[in-house]
């Protein structure tokens, strides 16, 4: 195999351990952040294959199992991040709605009274 493409195939099984890691920790401004190194990281490899001639099938098999492995659970672990944060927003959305508060007292409690000059011209 390559080296120029096993150095990029480890980069991104290096970049996907340490996303998985911020994800397991719920870190989600960590993965925010890893956004850049991810995405260069792939444009990396992408370039390297498209450079090689003939892999070693061995070499190859092993670095695309890692990655393999990795990808699966790093998508686990988004879809597990996203889970959490639509929890977060509907606990939130939730609090933000006002409750009715009661008005006045007696049978009539919880309704608004009329305007006064609605009333004034009954």
């Amino acid at each position: 195999m390559n080296m120029e493409l096993m150095d990029a195939g480890t980069a991104l099984a290096e970049t996907l351990e340490a996303e998985n890691s911020a994800l397991t920790a719920l870190d989600l401004p960590r993965v925010g952040a890893m956004l850049a190194r991810k995405q260069r990281a792939l444009a990396d490899l992408a370039a390297a294959a498209a450079r090689v001639d003939a892999p070693s099938h061995h070499a190859a098999d092993r670095v695309a199992r890692r990655l393999q492995a990795l990808a699966l659970e790093n998508k686990r672990l988004l879809q597990r991040a996203i889970a959490a944060q639509g929890r977060v927003i509907e606990v939130v959305a939730r609090a933000a709605v006002p409750a009715e508060a009661a008005i006045g007292y007696g049978p009539a409690r919880g309704q608004r009274p009329a305007a006064f000059a609605l009333s004034a011209k009954a």
